[in-house]
């Protein structure tokens, strides 16, 4: 942080309130979603995979899980993000683990979708 006089300049990024925010409401919507999923779960019968299937077979589940799973990505983004800026102090080892965590978040997220669209 640089002072001239009585201005004060701060430098940073400014993701705090934004961040913040972001993983509160992706942490609550996957918490309400693992409820949703264990109530249908937990109710009689047996669990196979003909019934787990049939859980997000549905249009608007399979709608509401790609939202969780884009939920999960960010959410996870910015949690690694902050651990990767506050812990790892070279620049360039830095953005490669940014780099890395991306491509792999993407990954994982592309892998998910396909999972979800093949049932």
């Amino acid at each position: 942080m640089t002072t001239y006089g009585n201005k004060r300049l701060v430098t940073g990024a400014h993701y705090g309130l934004r961040d913040w925010l972001a993983q509160r409401i992706t942490g609550a919507l996957m918490a309400l979603f693992t409820l949703a999923v264990l109530v249908q779960v937990l109710m009689p019968g047996e669990l196979g995979y003909d019934r787990w299937a049939g859980i997000f077979s549905a249009q608007w589940m399979k709608a509401l899980t790609f939202t969780v799973i884009l939920s999960l990505a960010y959410h996870a983004w910015v949690g690694i993000r902050d651990i990767w800026m506050d812990y790892v102090k070279p620049v360039g080892v830095r953005l490669a683990l940014h780099v890395f965590t991306l491509v792999w978040l993407v990954a994982c997220t592309g892998w998910a979708v396909q999972v979800l669209w093949r049932l």
